[in-house]
């Protein structure tokens, strides 16, 4: 309990520093930072509907994010689970307006296992193997491979296979049978929450319940002290980007059959970067991921309320989503520095009287 605790400090104090610093901002720019925050308060939670399309916001956060926690939670930084969202994005689109004649549960159980498979396959094959084989490093191999996928999606829908006929490069609507229930209606909150949540409890027992999650904790630890313990990494490096990748593909899978039912031709959708953060924030435990996933929904969502309220610009949120980083990595690097310091003072020779 005491580390349970000890790991949410942090995160608390970072984001309450950085809101603080958010209102000093915001007073010297001539705003009010109680107005500001109500408004962006209340433009998240202030209603059901804003309260639904700040869960639905959150979705992919969490499922992305669940997905770079695992990547971090085996020592490997996975930068490229925007690509990996987009492949899985595409991947359930296609199945959902190309395969006729299934019933509801067949055909979103077919579109979601289909688009894991080739999110996964896609993180894990090149990044994967060229981490495991030749020691290639990761934050590489993923945003290479993420802007393959970016621009693979810009082909199929610019006047490509998956291009809606006609000027706009969109795909095709999905068939009723392959689209999520909605939970409240008029709004984009779908099944999918209930899906982000099975998820999440599945992830926490796969890590701390399973030899296997041992196996990618221990190899996440020490790699050398896992292989001289018979684990093979190699092995476990690969699945840990292949779980990483399929989790971020889900994300892309609920957004499409959730929310937005088509695939659009856009450069980015940013939850794969901002899962990145999330996990950092949430210190790569599956429940904190989805507190942190709220919080950054939240400040999206009301980002647009406090502008159009107090007149404070809605890139402020991303301001404040900086600092948070900032405040997180500063207390790794002081607390690397201090172990430095106290070893070298540990290991100094003593002086005699």
């Amino acid at each position: 309990m005491n580390k349970i605790i000890k790991e949410l400090v942090t995160p608390f104090v970072a984001i309450i520093i950085a809101i603080l610093i958010g209102a000093c901002v915001m007073i010297l720019t001539g705003h009010n930072p109680l107005t500001a925050y109500g408004a962006l308060f209340s433009g998240a939670f202030g209603s059901t509907v804003n309260l639904s399309n700040t869960m639905a916001n959150a979705i992919p956060l969490i499922l992305s994010g669940l997905g770079v926690a695992i990547a971090f939670k085996a020592g490997l930084f996975n930068i490229g689970a925007e690509g990996q969202y987009w492949i899985g994005s595409m991947a359930a689109v296609w199945i959902g307006y190309s395969v006729h004649g299934l019933p509801p549960i067949l055909h979103i159980s077919l579109a979601v296992l289909v688009s894991i498979l080739a999110a996964g396959l896609w993180a894990g094959i090149i990044p994967g193997l060229a981490k495991a084989l030749v020691g290639a490093h990761e934050v590489i191999t993923t945003m290479m491979m993420s802007y393959i996928a970016i621009f693979l999606s810009h082909y199929m829908l610019e006047n490509g296979p998956m291009m809606q006929p006609g000027f706009v490069p969109q795909s095709p609507v999905i068939l009723p049978s392959a689209m999520l229930g909605k939970i409240v209606d008029r709004t984009q909150l779908s099944w999918g929450l209930v899906i982000a949540l099975v998820v999440c409890v599945i992830v926490y027992w796969l890590l701390y319940k399973t030899t296997l999650g041992y196996r990618l904790r221990a190899v996440g630890l020490n790699s050398r002290a896992a292989k001289y313990a018979g684990i093979n990494v190699s092995f476990n490096l690969v699945l840990a980007l292949f779980i990483s990748g399929m989790l971020a593909g889900l994300a892309g899978v609920v957004q499409m059959l959730g929310v937005q039912h088509r695939l659009y031709d856009s450069f980015s959708s940013g939850y794969g970067f901002t899962a990145i953060v999330v996990a950092i924030l949430a210190n790569n435990n599956p429940f904190g991921v989805i507190l942190a996933s709220i919080f950054f929904a939240a400040l999206s969502t009301g980002g647009q309320s406090m502008q159009l309220v107090s007149g404070v610009p809605a890139h402020l949120t991303d301001v404040i989503s900086g600092i948070i980083i900032f405040l997180i990595a500063s207390k790794d690097v002081i607390s690397l520095v201090q172990k430095r310091w106290r070893r070298r003072h540990s290991l100094a020779p003593v002086k005699e009287a």
